[in-house]
């Protein structure tokens, strides 16, 4: 299984995506510069310029039209896919932690840091069209957190709630008709880094810097799965044809004293999805992986790393074959 290196940006890596159809892969980076790369060989698109902060967040609809990102410069940008250019921009009170488009991409929801006596936001906005005048707009809704500020968040298959993962642990599901909270488990210790969904739109799985992944129904949040590493996990995915989950990690950035790869610190881990056990491992990346995605069809996974490197690997013919013995 030999990656391509995608080599683009200049800092960590701090979230990559694939479309909807898995042709194109979209990275950010702490560079301010989100990127569009092909999937299948690894070539540049281009780039999505101007922000000017770390890039914290991105996403892309489902008809790859439009793009979203979100950024330590007080803004949360929205773009046009094929050109590249900039269509929105609403600027806000502290920065952007994270934001993702609703399945129908006619609401985008993006949350707001936690600073600067700033309270940490969620805020609903209407993407349905975009032009100069979404930056003066009010929000849809806009839901002020108590608590702890939220890190990872997730839109439901239909429109009507969404999901938020928080620094301390909890996981909260809002509703957007009443704006309230309708439920919320605490079954993780630390921050949830990530949170992404399977195929269906049924189950997610959440990673999280208390070396643990989880993975939940999305329904009533019960917890079905863990699976347990020894170091912190900054990103988990699902894999959209087996039962399997790859989970991304690695020691913090700022606790690495000895950078090497052979220790095994920064490996792509694979489990199986039923049994929580480990089957594979995969190495490469020089610094804790900060996100990984399968790609749509589940032939590829990528991984985007503290390193700046953005590594797609195509599996190989084994990882089809390959039964796991009960």
């Amino acid at each position: 299984m030999k990656p391509i290196l995608l080599h683009g940006h200049e800092r960590a890596i701090t979230q990559i995506k694939y479309n909807r159809e898995g042709d194109l892969l979209f990275s950010a980076s702490k560079d301010n510069k989100p990127n569009v790369w092909y999937s299948l060989n690894g070539e540049r698109l281009g780039t999505f310029n101007g922000h000017q902060g770390a890039v914290w967040c991105i996403d892309v609809d489902w008809t790859t039209t439009k793009f979203i990102s979100g950024a330590g410069d007080n803004t949360c940008k929205l773009w046009d896919c094929e050109t590249g250019k900039e269509i929105g921009n609403i600027t806000t009170a502290s920065s952007v932690r994270t934001c993702m488009f609703s399945y129908s991409a006619n609401m985008a929801v993006y949350t707001t840091d936690k600073a600067m006596k700033q309270p940490c936001e969620i805020f609903i906005i209407d993407t349905r069209t975009i032009d100069d005048s979404v930056g003066h707009q009010d929000p849809i809704l806009r839901i002020p957190i108590k608590g702890a500020r939220v890190s990872s968040i997730l839109w439901d298959n239909l429109d009507e709630m969404v999901i938020t993962g928080h620094e301390n642990g909890e996981i909260t599901q809002w509703d957007l008709k009443t704006g309230k909270q309708i439920n919320s488990v605490k079954e993780h210790d630390n921050i949830i880094s990530d949170m992404q969904w399977n195929k269906d739109g049924s189950m997610f799985i959440t990673a999280s810097k208390d070396h643990t992944a989880k993975l939940f129904d999305a329904e009533d949040l019960l917890l079905l799965k863990t699976y347990k590493t020894d170091r912190p996990v900054n990103s988990a995915s699902i894999s959209p044809i087996f039962e399997h989950v790859v989970l991304g990690g690695g020691q913090d950035a700022m606790d690495v004293t000895t950078t090497s790869t052979r220790v095994g610190k920064f490996d792509s881990r694979f489990f199986h999805m039923v049994f929580e056990e480990e089957f594979g491992r995969v190495k490469g990346h020089f610094g804790p992986i900060n996100s990984v995605a399968f790609h749509p069809d589940g032939k590829s996974y990528s991984s985007g790393g503290e390193d700046g490197y953005v590594r797609v690997h195509t599996f190989d013919s084994s990882y089809f074959e390959y039964n796991f013995d009960y």
